[in-house]
C-alpha cells in the first residue's frame, strides 16, 4: 500500500497530477488547496497517500498536510461520500475551517461542494458533529490548569465555565446569522474574538460586538 510519494513534479490538471518518481509517473488526484501549493513543474514535491483498490483500478489522493489527509478519511466515512466529494469538499472549505462548518451546522458552506447536495451535507454534519464537538470541548479542557485539574472541586468549576462559555458562542453565533453573516464565518469570527480578549468576552452583548469587529476586518 503506497503512504507517500517523493519526486519531481511533472504536470498539474484539473483535479490531479502526475508526480515523476525515478522515472515512473504517478497520477495523483488531489484537490484544489493541495494542487495550489505544491509549486512549479519541475519542483520536488512530497505528497501523503491514500490508496484506492478496486477489482479494476487503483487510485491515488494525495494531501500535501496531515490535517487534510484525516479530513478526508472523516469525510469518506461518511455513507455517500466517496473519494470526489471528499475532495470537493476539502476543495472549497480550508482544513482550519472544516470543523468550524461542521460544530456550527453549516449545510450551505458544505453544498459549494460539487457533487454534494442538501441532503448529504445534512447527512455529514449528523454524522461528524458530535466528533467535531468533541475535538472542541477537548481542546478547551486541555486549557484547564494542572493545579485546578488536581482539585476535584476546581476542575468541576471550570468545567462548568467552559460549558457555559459554548453556550455563550453559540448564543452569539445564531446572533450574527440573524443578522446576515454565514455560520462559518461567525463561528470562526467568535473564536478569534475570544482568542484576542478573552478577559472580556463572558458578556453575550459584549461578545456581539467584538465578533463583529473580526468580520468587518
Amino acid at each position: 500500500m503506497i503512504a507517500k510519494l517523493t519526486g519531481i513534479l511533472d504536470s498539474v490538471s484539473q483535479n490531479a497530477l502526475i508526480l515523476d518518481v525515478n522515472g515512473v509517473g504517478y497520477k495523483v488526484n488531489a484537490s484544489n488547496r493541495t494542487l495550489s501549493r505544491i509549486g512549479q513543474v519541475g519542483d520536488a514535491v512530497s505528497l501523503l497517500i491514500e490508496t484506492q483498490v478496486r477489482e479494476d483500478s487503483i487510485t491515488l489522493f494525495g494531501f500535501s498536510e496531515q490535517a487534510e489527509q484525516e479530513w478526508y478519511r472523516l469525510l469518506t466515512s461518511v455513507q455517500g461520500v466517496g473519494a470526489k466529494a471528499g475532495l470537493a469538499i476539502l476543495s472549497v472549505v480550508p482544513t482550519d475551517k472544516l470543523g468550524f462548518a461542521i460544530a456550527s451546522g453549516d449545510k450551505a458552506v458544505l453544498t459549494q461542494a460539487d457533487g454534494v447536495g442538501p441532503k448529504l451535507a445534512l447527512r455529514i454534519l449528523t454524522e461528524l458533529k458530535d466528533k467535531a464537538g468533541s475535538i472542541e470541548l477537548s481542546a478547551s479542557l486541555s486549557s484547564i490548569p494542572a493545579s485546578a485539574a488536581a482539585n476535584n472541586a476546581g476542575a468541576a468549576t471550570d468545567t462548568a465555565e467552559i460549558i457555559d462559555t459554548m453556550s455563550i458562542d453559540h448564543d452569539v453565533v445564531s446572533a450574527l446569522v440573524n443578522l446576515g453573516y454565514g455560520r462559518t464565518d461567525a463561528y470562526t469570527a467568535v473564536r478569534q474574538a475570544r482568542a484576542n480578549d478573552n478577559e472580556s468576552t463572558q458578556d453575550l452583548q459584549t461578545l456581539i460586538k467584538l465578533a463583529l469587529k473580526e468580520l468587518s476586518s
